[in-house]
């Protein structure tokens, strides 16, 4: 079970990383404050990265008076398992993005078509269709991935 502190303290860090990026998000920031904000962003970003390699790396925990030692080695498992992990995390992640891409591209085309005339819908809808199978097949090979492990 997670304390009090193992929950909160990753929600201040996220807060602390997305707080500069509040102005730029509703409008109320210009084009100089807004790469400010951005590089900042960043720069936070890359910065607990590092510190949670380091703090990993370390073998150190900032919980170690409430953590039980069967626990811990409860969710142990090899670099190879953790690699499968994060294959199946990035065909997920990539096949999502590259049907956003494709979606954009197509959605205003085959809108534009079917404007023009009312018989392109049906032609126009499946290469949209086609596009958004691209994040279903990462999503299937995320799954079997994860069932080999």
């Amino acid at each position: 079970m997670l304390s009090y502190l193992e929950i909160i303290v990753p929600l201040v860090m996220v807060g602390l990383i997305v707080l500069p990026l509040v102005k730029v998000f509703s409008g109320k920031a210009d084009l100089k404050t807004a790469k400010k904000r951005l590089y900042t962003h960043i720069s936070l970003f890359f910065a607990l990265v590092l510190f949670v390699f380091i703090w990993q790396i370390s073998g150190t925990s900032l919980f170690a008076a409430e953590e039980d030692a069967t626990v811990s080695t409860e969710f142990a498992g090899s670099i190879a398992q953790g690699l499968g992990f994060l294959g199946a995390a990035l065909t997920t992640g990539l096949g999502s993005i590259g049907a956003g891409i494709a979606v954009a591209a197509a959605a205003p085309a085959a809108i534009g078509a079917f404007s023009e005339n009312e018989k392109n819908f049906g032609k126009s809808l499946i290469f949209v269709a086609l596009g958004e199978g691209v994040a279903i097949y990462g999503l299937l090979i995320s799954i079997l991935i994860i069932n080999k492990l």
